[in-house]
């Protein structure tokens, strides 16, 4: 890892849940910021948000387009959108497509079409408004493997430094589960009690919860989980125990193609994926 990196991964732990926008303060001025992102998100270190940055039409694209119109088994509007990408030779930006919608829209039904094998999508750090975190795999990189290089020499700042020194304490004491506190009462012996995290269970039970309150149907969006348990559960946690619940089948996660009904914060707090749209809603098995 080379000091730039370092000073990358440093800045970020400085940021509430490890998390941060590339236009925000702390990495308004960085220099070589995209490259960096794109390198530690190779080693998945990090990640970043994501967009389309060109598609182009594929042979199972072009074999649909020349269907009859009641054998196309897509929609009216991601038909437009596949013909207008067939229309250049090789990749094409997607605000270089021809459309009505509104981008996010059109970014939808891109990824639509390239999950389908109709197109193939280059997917890039996004241009406006990325936000960057750490990711799990990040956190146990800096708690547990990440040494430096003897006379690698990266002079940095004290901030740094407490970032770093501050992100080890709070990993110490996340670690331990069984922590207990010790409070006088009434002037009798000390009581001991449990550290109050919530376990995987109650995260179920609190997801049935809302489900039923809302009347989501058992297809409850995921921003509605994320206030409940804020701030004691930070974005990356709650995601790795939606993981977790979903590897065990108690849970189906699964994403957002219509995002006209919600709000770009809502969208945004959906599990961003390398490929297709964010995972968004909770279903119970």
């Amino acid at each position: 890892m080379d000091t730039n990196e370092l000073k990358f991964l440093l800045k970020l732990l400085g940021c509430e849940n490890y998390r941060s926008t590339l236009s925000g303060n702390a990495f308004k001025s960085f220099k070589g910021k995209n490259t960096i992102c794109q390198n530690l998100g190779d080693r998945e270190i990090i990640d970043f948000s994501r967009e389309v940055a060109a598609v182009k039409i594929l042979p199972p694209g072009q074999a649909l387009l020349k269907l009859d119109a009641a054998e196309v088994p897509i929609e009216e509007k991601e038909l437009r959108i596949l013909e207008n990408v067939a229309k250049v030779s090789g990749k094409v930006a997607p605000s270089k497509i021809k459309s009505s919608l509104k981008a996010a829209q059109k970014e939808e039904i891109l990824r639509s079409l390239s999950d389908r094998g109709l197109i193939e999508a280059e997917i890039k750090l996004k241009k406006k408004k990325a936000e960057v975190w750490l990711t799990q795999r990040g956190i146990e990189f800096l708690r547990d493997d990440f040494s430096p290089k003897k006379g690698a020499n990266p002079a940095i700042s004290l901030d740094l430094l407490n970032n770093y020194l501050r992100f080890l304490r709070k990993s110490l004491k996340s670690q331990s589960q069984e922590a207990t506190v010790t409070a006088p009462i009434n002037n009798s012996e000390p009581v001991t009690q449990k550290s109050k995290a919530i376990n995987d269970e109650e995260i179920l039970q609190i997801i049935q919860k809302l489900d039923n309150e809302l009347g989501t149907k058992d297809y409850l969006p995921i921003f509605y989980l994320r206030e409940k348990l804020q701030p004691s559960m930070s974005r990356n946690e709650l995601d790795q125990v939606l993981f977790k619940l979903q590897a065990d089948d108690k849970i189906e996660l699964s994403t957002l193609q219509e995002a006209s009904a919600y709000t770009p914060e809502q969208i945004e707090s959906g599990i961003k994926q390398n490929v297709g749209g964010p995972l968004f809603f909770i279903s119970i098995f």
